[in-house]
């Protein structure tokens, strides 16, 4: 079988901000698939968009693939591009974030792919409504989950959160700061700055308890009334859903214990108060984090059962991907 992914190499295109998902995760896993993988990485022409729609064709047929797989993100190529590449192969688009992109985002590509994965089961009437019919439910995931030893962790941090410093992700650690609790933040816009995949594991791994903040618009009164900007940003933000993402997938796999914001479906993966803990408000957050740290061994058994859960149910791309290709029939 063979498969040309259409992937950025790097996160949003740019080297500085290391490799993307694309490449880390779903790249390394079709290549465990079939040994027949010609990625076209296309960061180089996200300003040659001209120059891409040729580019990307003349390699495509070049390699004649059983496959094509697209994980996109805005106009990066053109519907005529689409649908040549329809006409000849099985396209594949990888949608993300369906819960609030759909009706200005994947209802206009969605018909000019063979099949579309989403990771929203609430999305999938919505491609009926349009008529499209080769959708495929999926879900996020992480790497295969390695042997760990989770009785035995050097923890180096009590709270720790992973992840891009936007306005809600902000006010609430700052909230929590004052209230006593200090949150040990990595990733773009935070002191200790973005980190490598290695160091990613390594700190789910070693804190006792692992934050899972939405970049979504929140709903959090408190946070909404804090500053006009913040009003502003309800008011006008387009994502002002939260849904499922890699993340809740990625903690528990490296044995960490997760504390999560509830959004819908959530229990579809994890059993809330067994394997995963909520958390609904800024006030019950702070309720959340000084229990559990209070409680080693519940903790422990919680992170124990995550990380055995992933294990379980396959939460990890090569399975996933797997499943898709079944769906389709050409696995």
């Amino acid at each position: 079988m063979k498969i040309v992914p259409v992937f950025l190499r790097y996160d949003y295109g740019d080297k500085n901000r290391g490799d993307s998902l694309e490449y880390e995760y779903f790249y390394k896993s079709l290549k465990k698939i079939t040994s027949e993988v010609y990625p076209f990485w296309y960061d180089e022409y996200l300003d040659k968009k001209d120059v891409l729609q040729n580019e990307v064709i003349k390699f495509v047929d070049k390699i004649d693939p059983d496959i094509i797989f697209f994980i996109i993100m805005n106009d990066e190529f053109t519907f005529e591009t689409y649908d040549y590449l329809k006409n000849k192969y099985v396209t594949l688009n990888w949608f993300c974030d369906d819960r609030w992109r759909f009706d200005n985002f994947t209802k206009n590509y969605a018909p000019h792919f063979t099949y579309s994965t989403t990771t929203d089961k609430f999305s999938l009437s919505k491609y009926r409504d349009i008529g499209y019919e080769n959708t495929i439910l999926t879900n996020w995931g992480s790497f295969k989950p390695p042997d760990i030893d989770l009785n035995s962790v050097d923890y180096q941090y009590d709270v720790s959160f992973v992840g891009g410093s936007f306005g809600y992700r902000k006010w609430i650690v700052k909230e929590l700061l004052e209230r006593g609790i200090k949150v040990e933040c990595f990733g773009a816009g935070w002191e200790n700055g973005r980190v490598s995949f290695d160091k990613m594991v390594e700190i789910f791994k070693t804190s006792r308890i692992n934050l899972n903040i939405p970049n979504a618009t929140s709903y959090d009164v408190k946070y909404i009334f804090s500053s006009f900007k913040n009003i502003y940003t309800f008011l006008r933000s387009p994502k002002r859903a939260t849904e499922i993402k890699a993340r809740h997938f990625e903690i528990p796999a490296c044995g960490g214990f997760q504390l999560s914001n509830y959004m819908p479906s959530l229990e579809d993966y994890f059993k809330i108060g067994e394997e995963i803990a909520i958390y609904t408000s800024t006030d019950d957050l702070e309720l959340q984090i000084n229990y559990y740290l209070d409680r080693e061994d519940k903790r422990k058994q919680m992170a124990i059962r995550g990380y055995e859960r992933t294990i379980a149910d396959g939460y990890n791309y090569l399975e996933i991907l797997k499943n898709v290709f079944k769906k389709m029939e050409i696995l």
